[in-house]
């Protein structure tokens, strides 16, 4: 790992604002997994389920942490493949610590669970820190697009949640979502119940909101700052 890369993660959670913004992010998985489980169907207190909830309200804040990467002052001197490397740090705690959350708010709960509220446990939980990668490489790369952080934030929200509600409105386009959308497979990692063939749509994601949006927010960026 060179130091530009070191540094872009350093930076990822190095000042007090960042760090409080962790804390905070977890805090709400905490008390999301806590009320859950107080509160729901004993059908439905499962890891599957837990995880389902606590990881999608966690990765809404997640992309955060790219956009302010990607808008500090020092950003020019890291380069956009170190500073997309430099958000893993956050996005990895996020998804083991709300592993750590559901796991341990599942195991303390009430016991009139179902027969098996473990079931596909070992694959939700490396599903959950893909969901949180995936949410910061959108915060990067729409943090390169987008000059106003409080817009790129917005937009990690509305386009991906857009693009999602536009093909459940045509029914011919609604198995493309796990193949265009972040939410798509974001169902598929947090069921546990992946195939090859949702591995695959994964990867595509991945490409598209990861790899590709990053690309495209390093060339205009290029542009605007020759």
């Amino acid at each position: 790992m060179d130091d530009t890369t070191r540094d872009a993660l350093r930076r990822s959670v190095g000042t007090r604002a960042r760090r409080w913004l962790l804390a905070g992010t977890l805090l709400a998985g905490l008390l999301t997994a806590v009320a859950l489980v107080a509160t729901a169907a004993p059908a439905d207190r499962t890891f599957v389920d837990l995880s389902g909830a606590v990881q999608s309200l966690m990765s809404v804040a997640t992309p955060l942490f790219g956009i302010l990467l990607v808008h500090d002052p020092r950003r020019e001197s890291a380069g956009v493949v170190p500073t997309a490397l430099g958000v893993l740090l956050p996005a990895v705690v996020i998804g083991v610590a709300g592993v750590v959350i559901c796991a341990a708010t599942l195991a303390l709960g009430p016991a009139d669970g179902p027969a098996d509220p473990w079931r596909h446990a070992g694959t939700v939980a490396v599903g959950s820190v893909l969901v949180q990668v995936v949410a910061g490489l959108v915060g990067t790369g729409l943090g390169l697009l987008l000059r106003s952080r409080v817009v790129a934030f917005l937009a990690t929200i509305v386009l991906p949640l857009g693009l999602f509600g536009l093909l459940e409105a045509v029914g011919a386009l609604r198995p493309a979502q796990p193949w265009l959308t972040p939410f798509g497979s974001v169902r598929n990692l947090l069921s546990g119940e992946m195939s090859v063939l949702r591995w695959a749509q994964w990867l595509c994601v991945l490409l598209i909101w990861g790899v590709g949006l990053n690309a495209l927010g390093a060339a205009v960026r290029g542009r605007r700052h020759p």
